[in-house]
């Protein structure tokens, strides 16, 4: 079908995706992205954004039967009734757990990037060489400086604040203004460095404490405080697809945006030897319907991503695309939240 080709295609809409598709889409690039969930647009879609606690049913709490029927998702930083909207209910998204993990997501468009923790510290060279130096893998093929340059495109375009401390292990970035350390947090950072030789800084977010041009053309305002950011943020305070890089890529005229498109797999062409086209089935109709491009974008977080990827099979990749060495969905490292120790 003529209409079922584009330059580019990504798969999935969440950071990742968005930025995909924005710096596609600034290159003059048609481009489709596909994504599983349902349509979020900015402000619009954020039905929760300026309650109060009184104005929700169980003041953003949920009963405790919700409790006992979804035990992963409300273990999740942020979540209760004024977020549930954005969370996938566990009955809805089951999987087997040999081992204890939580795989805790949000399928909409935007994916966890309207939920996502937001803070932004920089890999260091260090990060980069760890492997190596202390011999559990194998060396990184790019280094920090080689990263460097990204990081300052992706930090000056989503606004990210903190103070700049020339530490080697945490490198400075493109920062706004920093919050500020109360009287207290001021005390611990004098005592941590005099007595521990540690640092304690403000930390580096995805918040726009001053508005440079850049966010002002993205239509994003300066974070308010409100502490509401899961909810959706109605200034553009904190940075998302739905609030930044999607709108941003819609701007150029290049943008094909399609919710509810659960992908099935990549299309490989044997004859071409190479991936040609994306199979999804539409999450409504149940309908099986293929798109093709020249480049193909697959950024639907690590396990999704490997789902699809084992889902693509063809007699040249009998165990999924590009599996020769059958690693393919084995020894996937997830995002790691938080970690804490107490005593």
């Amino acid at each position: 079908m003529p209409g079922n080709h584009f330059d580019a295609i990504v798969i999935g809409s969440g950071i990742s995706g968005g930025w995909a598709a924005k710096e596609l889409c600034e290159q003059g690039l048609k481009t489709l992205v596909l994504e599983r969930g349902r349509n979020i647009e900015h402000i619009k879609d954020y039905p929760t954004m300026n309650k109060a606690p009184w104005e929700f049913k169980y003041r953003g709490s949920m009963t405790k039967e919700f409790y006992t029927g979804n035990p992963l998702i409300s273990k999740a930083a942020g979540y209760d009734e004024s977020t549930a909207h954005f969370f996938v209910k566990d009955a809805d998204h089951p999987y087997i757990q040999e081992k204890p993990f939580d795989w805790i997501r949000g399928y909409q468009v935007g994916g966890r990037s309207l939920t996502w923790g937001r803070a932004c510290a920089r890999w260091s060279a260090t990060d980069f060489t760890a492997p190596k130096r202390y011999g559990y893998g194998i060396d990184w093929p790019i280094g920090y400086n080689d990263v460097a340059p990204w990081y300052s495109h992706v930090e000056k375009f989503i606004g990210v604040c903190g103070s700049k401390e020339n530490i080697e292990t945490m490198p400075d970035g493109e920062f706004l203004p920093a919050y500020e350390l109360n009287c207290v947090e001021q005390h611990i950072r004098a005592t941590l460095a005099e007595k521990f030789n540690r640092h304690y800084v403000s930390g580096r977010w995805a918040h726009i404490t001053e508005p440079q041009e850049i966010h002002r053309e993205q239509g994003r305002g300066e974070c308010l405080n409100r502490n509401l950011c899961m909810r959706g943020c109605p200034f553009g305070g904190y940075f998302s697809s739905v609030t930044s890089t999607l709108p941003w890529a819609n701007k150029t005229g290049n943008l094909t945006l399609r919710p509810y498109a659960v992908v099935h797999s990549v299309i490989y062409d044997e004859k071409k030897g190479k991936a040609i086209g994306v199979r999804i089935i539409d999450a409504n109709t149940k309908e099986a319907i293929e798109y093709f491009s020249k480049i193909i974008f697959v950024n639907a977080s690590a396990l999704n991503t490997n789902l699809i990827l084992l889902n693509s099979v063809s007699s040249r990749f009998p165990n999924g695309l590009g599996n020769d060495n059958g690693l393919l969905g084995k020894y996937i490292c997830f995002h790691n939240y938080r970690a804490g120790m107490n005593g």
